[in-house]
């Protein structure tokens, strides 16, 4: 599987199988057909892509509007790069002499009221394929991408197990995931996202989980949402295609555990460290993690933080739903290593916690409050960006993380962005040295000039600031070698 685009949007899916064959997919959409040449009449599809940059031979290219260019525009490339045929809307087949060009090419319209609701019909039809296939939906305001990594890491040392990669996990992202599942496979975990309303039903139509849970509810999407009971109704949507065998999963001290469990069609389950009879303590080991007691034995958890604790709650309680043993949770848990820009540990002349792939109120407060907790020699150097997506909260949240940053243990702070002004404005009435700059250049030879050995150094943004490229201007050698490791 391979993707292509800005900020990790699914761009398409690369598969060797026939997936579809135009006629059959046509009648399971209730589409019309324009097929143009003898050979087309019954093509076969082989991948999927809504880039016609990517598209391959044997293609079916998904012709999706935008907010800055319609896909319809590309369906002439599309045919030119080798798709045998092209999910168009009805009401755009003239408007972009859409015949006309498949006729040119001697390809096939597969023809729709709305491309995007068919091209996740078509991952719902190709996953209806594996009716035994267990699938376990995840979903919550942070926390999704950790935990379900997790799960899989768990899951698979004893079940054949496909995941979404990365975050694929958008109206595009998770029904591209789909077509890596196979015949082999035993279950599939997928993180369920959410941009705007309605998109967490949308998907589940598609995904139908037999085991969902919600990592938390927090304050990330409030300016989409509006307000936290606006998300929990969201959220819970991840519950709505149950019947009544299935489980929902939800934790066991959240304010909103009550609301999340109103009138779903299956069984409630409650879970977090009070919940595991096997839970024999934690013990935290600073940046090199935490120490689990599972079963009677030790367990060495790489992901350091309470946080990341908890995500690892979450994909044991899913664990324990899927029937698997204590052995694998214990293997499973000792083989899980961070994930890019989440909770990343990097050594070097300084080192720095690289937790720069996401940031709202609930994760900032608890990365300062782990920083501070730890048992560290040299100074903290605090380098906090916006944090985004909170509408008209933004000025109040990014006040009280200056009220936090100014009651932290930090010496120096570095501020980064637009919306962080409210923090500045807290700390510039203080005698905390802090800095504030809109220029990431300025930031990053200022970080340059003022770290020394043995400082720690916490970067903490949402992904729109890229705070990552700080890291690599403080440590290159270190980044550099990582790069040559993914290689």
């Amino acid at each position: 599987m391979t993707a292509e685009g800005a900020c990790g949007v699914a761009r398409d899916v690369v598969v060797g199988d026939l997936l579809f064959e135009c006629t059959g997919l046509s009648q399971s959409l209730g589409a019309q057909l324009f097929s143009f040449g003898d050979k087309n009449a019954a093509c076969g599809l082989y991948s999927i892509s809504i880039d016609s940059r990517t598209v391959t031979e044997g293609a079916l290219f998904a012709a999706l509007p935008g907010s800055v260019s319609d896909g319809h525009a590309f369906v002439e490339a599309a045919f030119k790069n080798g798709a045998a045929a092209a999910l168009v809307e009805r009401q755009k087949i003239e408007a972009f002499d859409l015949v006309s060009i498949a006729q040119k090419y001697k390809r096939t319209l597969i023809a729709v009221d709305n491309t995007l609701r068919a091209f996740q019909d078509t991952a719902r039809v190709y996953l209806e394929r594996f009716p035994h296939l267990v699938k376990i939906g995840i979903t919550g305001s942070s926390g999704k991408t950790t935990t379900k990594e997790i799960t899989a890491a768990i899951l698979g040392v004893e079940k054949n197990t496909v995941m979404n990669p990365g975050n694929y996990n958008s109206e595009t992202g998770l029904p591209l995931s789909v077509y890596a599942v196979r015949p082999c496979h035993e279950v599939g975990v997928f993180e369920v996202g959410m941009n705007h309303q309605g998109e967490i039903a949308a998907l589940v139509s598609v995904l139908k989980p037999h085991i969902a849970l919600v990592t938390n509810i927090g304050s990330a999407h409030i300016g989409i949402l509006g307000s936290q009971r606006a998300i929990v109704e969201e959220k819970r949507k991840i519950f709505s295609q149950f019947n009544e065998t299935d489980i929902a999963l939800i934790p066991e001290d959240s304010p909103f555990r009550e609301a999340l469990a109103e009138k779903v069609n299956g069984t409630v389950s409650y879970f977090g460290q009070k919940s595991f009879a096997e839970l024999g303590g934690v013990k935290s080991l600073g940046l090199d993690g935490t120490e689990i007691i599972w079963d009677g034995q030790r367990v060495h958890f790489a992901l350091p933080g309470r946080y990341n604790l908890d995500n690892a709650f979450a994909a044991i309680a899913i664990a324990r739903k899927v029937g698997v043993s204590n052995q694998t949770i214990r293997q499973g848990l000792e083989s899980v290593r961070p994930l890019f820009g989440r909770s990343e540990i990097l050594r070097g002349r300084v080192t720095i916690i690289q937790d720069c792939y996401n940031s709202n109120p609930e994760s900032a407060a608890l990365a300062l409050e782990f920083c501070d907790g730890l048992d560290w020699q040299g100074r903290r150097v605090y380098v906090m960006g916006d944090m985004r997506e909170l509408g008209e909260n933004s000025p109040a949240a990014h006040e009280e993380l200056g009220r936090l940053l100014l009651d932290s243990r930090a010496d120096m702070i570095f501020l980064y962005g637009n919306e962080i002004e409210p923090a500045a404005a807290i700390l510039r009435n203080n005698a905390l040295p802090f800095m504030h700059t809109c220029d990431i250049q300025e930031l990053s030879h200022a970080l340059d000039m003022y770290a020394q050995d043995g400082d720690l150094i916490l970067l903490k943004a949402s992904r729109g600031c890229a705070l990552e490229r700080l890291s690599a201007t403080l440590l290159p050698t270190v980044m550099c070698n990582q790069y040559e490791g993914a290689a």
